[in-house]
């Protein structure tokens, strides 16, 4: 039984997250960093850590930005007052090399693509979803990637990055990207 409730409290965020592959970016819709960060709210939802990942029941989801944060308020907008694997979001911005590793779900912005290896080296096998805003990431080892594709943000995954780091992608999600597999 807790299976199916899982499913139907996920039906409606599959169904937004549907939504946003659908629209496309115009006057009067959200700008893009709106729908990327309201992407990291679904990919939250939609990803499962191992056991004992995210600490104990009372710790924070830890949403980490390294780099020049393209969101703005978006990002805080997007996961106020939600709760995200029955835990509360921690959003944390300017994250050092040494902190990754303590992040759940880590932004890598363009402004340190340079540094993407170094980053990926650091966290090893840790259970962080890693995302960024440009294709190399995942051909680097890295998890998922932001791309614009006839005006419409979309996502890639790297599928076997996320289960070396012991975590479990939802097929709905997966269905909704391109699977990309690192060099």
């Amino acid at each position: 039984m807790p299976g199916r409730f899982r499913l139907a409290r996920r039906a409606p965020l599959a169904a937004a997250l549907c939504a946003l592959l659908a629209s496309p970016m115009h006057a009067g819709a959200p700008g893009e960093h709106q729908v990327k960060a309201a992407f990291l709210y679904n990919f939250a939802n939609f990803v499962e850590w191992p056991d004992g990942a995210l600490g104990p029941a009372d710790a924070p989801l830890k949403v980490c930005v390294v780099g020049t944060d393209p969101f703005g308020v978006a990002l805080d907008e997007a996961f106020r007052d939600q709760i995200v694997q029955g835990r509360r979001v921690q959003i944390a911005r300017g994250v050092s090399l040494a902190a990754v590793g303590r992040c759940h779900i880590l932004f890598l912005s363009q402004s340190e693509q340079g540094r993407w290896p170094d980053l990926l080296k650091e966290l090893g096998g840790a259970p962080t979803l890693t995302v960024a805003d440009g294709p190399p990431l995942v051909r680097q080892g890295g998890m998922v990637n932001f791309v614009i594709e006839a005006k419409r943000v979309r996502f890639e995954i790297n599928r076997v990055a996320a289960e070396h780091a012991g975590l479990r992608i939802s097929s709905k999600l997966l269905a909704l990207a391109r699977i990309v597999e690192s060099s």
